[in-house]
């Protein structure tokens, strides 16, 4: 995470090449401008038509509209109401723009050519433009192989904002009872990348719905894949591994589509859980599933669920145990709804009880 103020003499340097290459010059006022006439593929990036855009002179802010393309600064002339803000270069003394900022700390760090490089829409333009310009202008090679650009986040349908009262913060929806777990699993499966988000707290309850249905797959699976005698070593065929994951790999090949993957997750656990019921899922699927979920996790974060058990819950749990074992059901049930009530859920099983959050 480097710092931009770090690595001025990289950017003058670029300016420098730049200057030299006669695809930048230096003002009257001792300002360095970009020349967008010495880059023919200028607006490639969001399509722009160059020649139905009203193209100012110069541009001396970082930030301009679609309809007044022009020459954009690369270095700014120090003026007193910089204050402290200033650094020498052979142009004098000013600070750079901050398209350059971004070019020379990539071209430092990763080198004059990038795999991916993302960023907010509303970074396409002027700013990713920008970039692509003076790289590829002082470089002659593509600056950028894949660009993505992802959506803004709203909220109920609308922009996320003070005045609407719609602003929440992590720390927010952890204070609702909500785990960060839950929070993921919600900002992942709301939409792909590139269309908005919306979030919602209906949005939030689906979430803890879903991760408690794959908590207790599971949990199903590793029991099977441990059911065999102590000591016992199971072989999974390369093939069966290899076609449960085949659905993960086309679906994240295709612009990271992190629903279909989601739905991949779902439809295996409906196909295994009826395999299970019917008596038909073997050892070796319970093994090359649990290793399918693994690669998937890897992508996907959501990791074990960490569950603290309230002492109440426990208590109740304890006393529900015990009138099992005393037989008296008609008790056992009410201390279930009790334990509902405080947000849990219990499932009795052939190993005893289980406890799952509600």
């Amino acid at each position: 995470m480097p710092n931009a103020t770090d690595y001025i003499p990289e950017m003058v340097t670029l300016i420098g090449k730049l200057i030299e290459k006669k695809s930048a010059y230096v003002s009257d006022d001792g300002s360095v401008y970009f020349r967008i006439a010495s880059f023919p593929k200028y607006g490639c990036l969001c399509h722009l038509d160059m020649a139905n855009l009203i193209s100012g002179a110069r541009v001396n802010q970082d930030e301009y509209e679609k309809e007044g393309v022009g020459d954009f600064v690369l270095w700014k002339k120090w003026v007193a109401a910089d204050g402290d803000v200033g650094w020498d270069s052979p142009w004098g003394k000013g600070r750079p723009g901050w398209h350059i900022e971004c070019s020379a700390l990539s071209m430092k760090h990763l080198g004059e050519q990038i795999d991916i490089h993302g960023g907010g829409t509303d970074l396409r333009f002027p700013h990713h433009e920008n970039e692509i310009a003076q790289s590829e202008a002082a470089t002659g090679l593509t600056f950028v192989k894949h660009w993505f650009h992802v959506e803004h986040l709203l909220v109920d349908g609308q922009k996320m904002s003070k005045s609407l009262g719609n602003m929440y913060t992590v720390r927010d929806v952890l204070a609702k009872g909500y785990t960060g777990r839950e929070l993921r699993y919600a900002l992942l499966s709301g939409a792909n990348y590139a269309k908005n988000l919306n979030f919602t707290w209906q949005g939030m309850e689906d979430a803890k719905t879903a991760l408690s249905r794959i908590d207790e797959w599971r949990k199903r699976i590793v029991d099977r894949a441990t059911s065999a005698q102590p000591g016992g070593v199971t072989v999974v065929p390369p093939d069966l591994e290899k076609n449960i994951v085949q659905g993960l790999d086309e679906a994240l090949g295709h612009d990271l589509n992190i629903n279909a993957v989601l739905g991949l997750l779902f439809t295996w656990i409906r196909t295994t859980h009826k395999e299970m019921d019917e008596g038909r899922f073997t050892m070796e699927q319970a093994h090359a599933y649990l290793h399918a979920w693994e690669k998937l996790d890897s992508i996907l974060g959501l990791g074990d669920a960490t569950v603290t058990i309230p002492a109440e819950v426990q208590a109740l749990l304890d006393q529900r145990a015990a009138v099992r074992k005393a037989k008296d059901f008609a008790k056992s049930d009410e201390l279930r709804k009790a334990i509902e009530v405080l947000g849990w859920k219990v499932k009795d099983t052939a190993k005893g009880q289980e406890l799952l959050p509600g």
